[in-house]
């Protein structure tokens, strides 16, 4: 009896503190996933893009400040991705097609950051946005060449990529949006087109005051 007893105060007990260790790896139950926590992190935390150099598929370089006063919404990719990049850049380009023309390259751009910029130079970035009917201009595909600023951006935005042997990243894949003063306002799942859209048509439409 002793003996039962005390094992059933060990399974409470180990099942208590599983519930502990859950409650707190789920942000208070908020988060389910690792993913979902990490996003609830950067909307507490709304992080600013950093001061790094991009430069774009026809070889201009500038940093965020080109964008000014408008918001810029985001992916991360490689060009050499054969799994989920095709897919987020394909989904990316059905936003932007749904979005009012009058909105384009005034209220908002788009722009798709390679974080391999040694294999996406300009002329690689410039054939690849071909691909998915990116007209360069209002919706841009750039790399930062420099490593240091590449991975400050990723920190701040909290994207993963881990690479292999084989060149290849392992990464998380999300669209992203900056508002017009740099700051990272929302975070959205890349698989949900027609709500990333519907988003961003309240959002321009509130700030034209429609």
């Amino acid at each position: 009896m002793i003996n039962n007893k005390h094992t059933k105060i060990s399974h409470i007990l180990v099942i208590a503190f599983g519930f502990v260790l859950f409650f707190i790896g789920t942000d208070g139950f908020t988060a389910y996933t690792a993913e979902t926590a990490r996003v609830n992190k950067l909307m507490n935390e709304k992080p600013q893009f950093p001061d790094v150099t991009l430069e774009d598929s026809i070889g201009r370089k500038y940093s965020i400040s080109e964008f000014e006063n408008k918001y810029v919404f985001i992916t991360f990719l490689y060009t050499a991705c054969t799994t989920v990049c095709p897919q987020l850049e394909w989904n990316m380009s059905q936003v932007y097609q749904k979005l009012p023309t009058k909105y384009l390259g005034k209220e908002i751009v788009f722009l798709s950051i390679s974080f391999d910029p040694a294999r996406d130079t300009p002329e690689t970035l410039n054939k690849y946005k071909d691909y998915f009917k990116s007209d360069g201009e209002t919706w841009r595909m750039a790399r930062i060449p420099k490593q240091k600023e590449l991975d400050s951006l990723l920190k701040e935005f909290g994207v993963i990529v881990i690479p292999d042997d084989n060149g290849t990243f392992a990464h998380n894949s999300a669209f992203y949006l900056v508002d017009p003063k740099g700051k990272l306002v929302e975070v959205m799942d890349y698989k949900k087109v027609d709500e990333a859209s519907a988003k961003l048509n309240k959002i321009l439409k509130q700030e034209a005051g429609e």
